[in-house]
């Protein structure tokens, strides 16, 4: 029985170490489900090809770790396929049990998923002892449907139980805490390649702004009195005008490219982030009535950080701006919080606007990448190197037709 055991958990394995060897590169294994069903799916096969025969007559296998923990990432549009493939295939295994398989199986599919949002928001530890309550609750059911088939002194079958209910939950929190590595580890390894980007960013945007600045200055001043001259016709001044447009297109490019300097620091403050906030929302609210939108402000912060102030209130600003505008056709509220965990200070704001795809949202903060028509993408770029310099994250959440939310963690 050991060494079908192990089998067996060298089949949970299966997943994993594929993802590892072929797509660890290519997906993300939370976002992917097509990948996660197939994997899942042939584990589940793998185990129930070469069940665990128990002393007593029962056969068990590990066939619901694969399929809980990947219902729990995935929910029920990974459930279901799975749902259907263990049970076509133990009914092409057939014997004795198909029908006890089926109405198992049914009950788990049905519970499992519902816990799939909650499990996702929840932080890697929490994911484990989720994981390894649900495989242990699954396994207590399981056997509590079996044990009336059998003496309730067979001093062997609870033994055996024992064994089988330790090792169910024991394989499924090892593979939690494998997927969870494995998960951190690609987590980490974007956050360094965009923290190395920002950083090349960072060092060239101050130098190479500067450059470009002093020449732009000079053209638009000498374009400036060329275009009061007396010498040249209308049609000229209309070429000049647009030339000046242009210029002042490029100025601001480089104002945004200068915002990605290091943080300077005599503006460096150590502050709550309230008085930066209404600071913004101050000379924000006449951008957002035009376009018919209102600010909803709540503080509740307590803790404080130093930045720079400066770049804070400008990343801010871009953030508003991005809010608002995508609410200028339909109007909307743009709610913006400020609150702390106790360890880390969370700023929120959210938008009842056009929203973002999967897609669009994985590009943001990409140089030259905007949803709109005129932008630039810089925007953004400065407000993903603001924050990566004060040591916080971006999460965002975003759906077409429904709305935007940031969520900055400091």
């Amino acid at each position: 029985m050991t060494e079908t055991l192990l089998i067996n958990f060298l089949f949970l394995l299966f997943p994993v170490v594929t993802y590892l060897i072929f797509f660890e590169n290519k997906f993300v294994f939370t976002k992917h489900k097509t990948y996660v069903v197939l994997l899942s799916a042939i584990s589940m096969v793998l185990c129930m090809t070469f069940p665990i025969q128990l002393d007593i007559g029962s056969i068990f296998d590990l066939r619901y770790v694969p399929f809980t923990v990947a219902s729990l990432f995935g929910g029920y549009i990974v459930a279901l396929p799975l749902y259907v493939v263990l049970n076509i295939y133990r009914f092409f295994l057939g014997g004795e049990g198909v029908l006890f398989s089926f109405y198992f199986s049914t009950v788990i599919f049905l519970l499992v998923p519902l816990l799939s949002k909650t499990f996702i928001q929840q932080k890697s530890r929490k994911r484990i002892v989720i994981a390894g309550i649900v495989s242990f609750i699954t396994m207590v059911l399981y056997l509590a449907t079996i044990a009336p088939f059998y003496p309730p002194t067979e001093r062997e079958f609870w033994l055996i139980a024992g064994n089988v209910l330790t090792i169910h939950v024991v394989s499924s929190v090892i593979i939690m805490i494998v997927i969870e590595k494995i998960i951190d580890n690609v987590t980490t390894r974007e956050r360094l390649f965009l923290s190395e980007r920002l950083h090349v960013m960072s060092e060239l945007s101050a130098s190479v702004s500067h450059e470009i600045r002093n020449p732009l200055t000079v053209t638009n001043g000498f374009l400036q009195l060329l275009n009061r001259s007396t010498n040249i016709d209308e049609k000229e001044k209309g070429y000049i005008d647009l030339s000046l447009q242009e210029l002042n297109r490029a100025e601001r490019i480089v104002s945004d490219f200068l915002s990605l300097a290091k943080p300077q620091a005599e503006n460096m403050v150590s502050s709550d982030l309230k008085t930066e906030v209404e600071y913004v929302n101050n000379i924000m609210v006449a951008y957002s009535n035009l376009h018919q939108v209102s600010l909803d402000f709540h503080f509740s912060n307590t803790l404080t950080k130093k930045f720079d102030q400066n770049q804070i209130q400008q990343c801010l600003i871009n953030l508003y701006k991005n809010g608002i505008e995508a609410m200028k056709e339909h109007g909307g509220t743009l709610t913006v919080g400020i609150s702390d965990d106790g360890k880390h200070i969370v700023i929120t704001i959210k938008d009842t606007g056009v929203g973002m795809s999967k897609e669009e949202v994985l590009r943001m903060g990409n140089p030259y990448y905007s949803t709109k028509e005129a932008g630039t993408g810089l925007g953004m770029l400065m407000v993903f190197s603001t924050i990566d310099k004060m040591g916080g994250k971006i999460d965002v959440d975003s759906e077409k037709g429904v709305g935007t939310t940031f969520r900055i963690t400091l």
